[in-house]
């Protein structure tokens, strides 16, 4: 037998540090970036530019559920606590999944709002995920000495 986890069983471990991550925050927060950054288009000269506030959204809607699940590794059921250990002990492999979800999220925005081709969406899209797992990444990593002041306690239910 290995100890090698795989690629299912770190999707799973991702998903399970997600769970009760601040959704609603992380919406507010996403929401709101996106309608100031727009409405900031309309009234200072220049241009608004919806992609731009869209994808602005989506990145900061993916920070802070990403971060906002592993910043408090004691919060949560034994399953989530152990998952979020977990990712904080694997940052680079955590950070991927949040990441790829907001990619998933810009692709269509690029797409289809600002009418770019598959393929220059799919760039786009891709460098809003480099800095969602970057950044995410980096913030995990900070945390990281949180998630050892937990590892000894007990994880009774």
């Amino acid at each position: 037998m290995s100890n090698e986890l795989t690629r299912r069983d770190e999707i799973s471990l991702a998903g399970a540090a997600l769970h009760g991550a601040p959704w609603k925050t992380a919406a507010v927060t996403g929401g709101t970036a996106a309608a100031v950054s727009f409405g900031l288009g309309v009234i200072l000269p220049g241009s608004a530019d919806l992609t731009w506030a869209l994808s602005l959204g989506i990145v900061l809607f993916s920070l802070v559920t990403a971060v906002g699940a592993v910043s408090r590794p004691e919060r949560g059921d034994r399953v989530t606590r152990q998952a979020r250990l977990w990712a904080l002990r694997h940052p680079w492999r955590f950070s991927l999944y949040p990441a790829l979800g907001a990619a998933a999220l810009m692709y269509p925005v690029q797409l289809v709002v600002d009418g770019e081709g598959v393929f220059g969406a799919a760039f786009d899209a891709l460098q809003g995920g480099v800095a969602v797992y970057l950044i995410t990444a980096f913030l995990a990593l900070v945390f990281r000495g949180r998630g050892r002041e937990h590892r000894s306690l007990p994880y009774g239910g």
